[in-house]
């Protein structure tokens, strides 16, 4: 797996006024010296959200210390007073990272931690992490080019944190870190040949066990939940772009042409280019699969 980060320094006095991306990265991490103060650094009105994929990592915020877990997230700001931190007797710490600023970013953070407070729970399916998996993606492509996109995408997701905070009184959905894991690198290798195994050997349990507990925790399997992922990207090149249909197989992990288009005919009732030319008129933008 490719562990990166991208850092943005663009122009645009609106991105302080609203929302600008600093930095976002996926990393693993498995030395103590993995050690952030929040009253030593020297980004000043910086926004911070790290969400932990796999193994266990730290934070203390004020006098209190709290374990980080799959699917347990923290929001802080940068200075104030906390430390996070790869424990001395941990294994490994695998989280994705964004770092915001600008006014409502800042006003955000500060909302959910005054009223929610530092640490919240999140299962990968969730709007924000999806998102967040997405702007991560984008980096990746180097699609994140000017100040503008930043923006839109950073505005974004504080807008998805808000929508999720709203109903943060509800008990928190807690998957089991195996499926956490196995669901993040689907997410995350949706566009190469990725099967079963693959997911399998991402989640650390036998192939019988994994499969139960993936049915049981999404309720499909975990081969048509690769495929669901993979017809959500597809239609959303078949609708933002021109790609031939050749090229879109191949980017949502088909490397036969005529093989994903049987399989979009299958879920979808429709070519894919039946469906590119009638994508002004279906109102589709995600599909569920039975």
């Amino acid at each position: 797996m490719n562990y990166e980060s991208f850092g943005f320094r663009f122009k645009g006095d609106h991105q302080k006024k609203i929302v600008g991306i600093h930095s976002i990265g996926w990393e693993e991490v498995t030395s103590p010296s993995y050690d952030w103060d929040g009253l030593k650094r020297s980004e000043i009105g910086k926004c911070v959200f790290q969400y932990t994929l796999s193994g266990q990592g730290m934070i203390q915020v004020g006098e209190k210390e709290y374990s980080l877990t799959a699917g347990q997230a923290f929001l802080v700001q940068i200075p104030s007073n906390h430390r996070y931190f790869f424990p001395s007797n941990g294994d490994r710490w695998e989280f994705i990272h964004i770092t915001l600023y600008g006014n409502e970013a800042q006003k955000t953070i500060d909302y959910i931690n005054k009223n929610i407070g530092y640490i919240i729970t999140f299962s990968p399916e969730s709007e924000p992490i999806k998102l967040l998996l997405n702007i991560f993606e984008a980096a990746v492509d180097k699609k994140i080019t000017d100040a503008y996109q930043a923006s839109a995408f950073g505005y974004s997701f504080l807008m998805e944190l808000n929508r999720f905070i709203q109903n943060i009184g509800s008990p928190a959905e807690q998957w089991p870190e195996s499926i956490s894991k196995a669901v993040l690198f689907a997410q995350k290798h949706y566009n190469k040949p990725i099967g079963l195994d693959d997911m399998v050997e991402a989640s650390g349990l036998s192939k019988y066990h994994f499969t139960r507990l993936f049915h049981g925790t999404i309720s499909m399997t975990p081969l048509k939940y690769l495929t669901k992922i993979r017809m959500d990207k597809a239609i959303e090149l078949l609708r933002q772009s021109n790609l031939p249909i050749e090229e879109i197989a191949d980017q949502v992990g088909y490397s036969n042409g005529n093989y994903f288009s049987k399989v979009f005919h299958k879920k979808l009732g429709m070519s894919p280019g039946q469906f590119r030319q009638s994508k002004y008129t279906v109102p589709v933008n995600h599909i569920v699969i039975d």
